[in-house]
């Protein structure tokens, strides 16, 4: 009797710890994937504002000086091209100077206008991600409950040895879940400063756009951007198969099964959220 007593005492002490374990065991997680859609959808200036007021003053009072005398170089040299190609003018045609003379305009004028250009990119990039947004996003949250039904019921009928090791995958699972939700942050948050930072340098590969020699450095720079704002498409396609997988759980009321199996499509969505960016890049041919 005593033994059966203690037994079930115990028991009643890992369920209690199970339950405690469980409950709230995947909302930071759910937290995380919520604010996806709202973070990646989201422009440079609208992400946080006083991050991009101070990259854009460092790129407009340190950067575009630099890239003015990037560009001036440039377009010496490519009228020193121009003058040796025409035999040292022996072959002169006056229409090469106004040519000359357009590109270099040209090349000012985007210089100048280089956040215009950079956040025109995101804002169409915006507007793809807040139209998929409605029809990728879907109940993203892991409610434990749901899936196993009866969780107390299912619990009380398993053995004292059954009892044990959920009491410890509970554990387990629960910390890894807090270093999946960091992976989650790390990933939104790394896409948003690489934003930043690639934009603080715009005006210097935009300055050898109208170059022949020189214009793979600016449109690589254009395919990187076209890269980062699509990036955020592919993190919704991400989260909506995840959201599907994760619907797909069936209530079976194997409650160690649920955990592990809701566990490994979090994992899952971590190692596809990390690949998305080098996919973006693959799909631009950015490098």
């Amino acid at each position: 009797m005593i033994i059966d007593w203690l037994e079930e005492w115990f028991k009643g002490v890992l369920i209690d710890g199970i339950i405690g374990n469980l409950s709230g065991l995947f909302d930071t997680v759910n937290t995380k994937v919520g604010e996806i859609a709202a973070d990646v959808g989201a422009t440079p200036q609208g992400w946080n504002s006083g991050i991009f007021n101070m990259i854009r003053n460092l790129s407009e009072s340190v950067i575009i000086p630099i890239a003015g005398a990037i560009l001036a170089f440039v377009m010496t040299y490519e009228l020193i091209q121009m003058v040796t190609e025409k035999n040292n003018l022996h072959d002169i045609d006056t229409f090469m100077f106004f040519k000359w003379v357009f590109k270099t305009y040209a090349a000012v004028l985007i210089v100048t206008n280089t956040w215009n250009i950079v956040m025109g990119v995101f804002d169409a990039a915006q507007q793809v991600v807040n139209q998929s947004a409605g029809v990728i996003i879907g109940n993203t949250s892991i409610d434990i409950d749901s899936i196993v039904g009866d969780l107390q019921t299912s619990l009380e009928a398993m053995s004292l040895g059954g009892l044990i090791g959920l009491w410890f995958q509970s554990l387990f699972v629960g910390l890894t879940m807090n270093i999946l939700s960091i992976c989650i942050m790390l990933v939104v948050y790394g896409r948003m400063i690489e934003i930043y930072l690639v934009t603080s340098l715009g005006p210097i590969p935009l300055a050898t756009m109208t170059n022949g020699e020189w214009r793979n450095v600016g449109q690589n720079y254009l395919k990187s951007l076209l890269a980062l704002g699509f990036q955020a498409f592919l993190i919704m396609v991400v989260v909506g198969i995840y959201s599907v997988l994760i619907q797909s759980i069936s209530a079976t009321g194997d409650v160690s099964g649920a955990i592990w199996l809701a566990m490994g499509y979090t994992v899952l969505l971590c190692f596809c959220l990390f690949k998305t960016g080098s996919m973006a890049k693959a799909v631009f041919s950015a490098h």
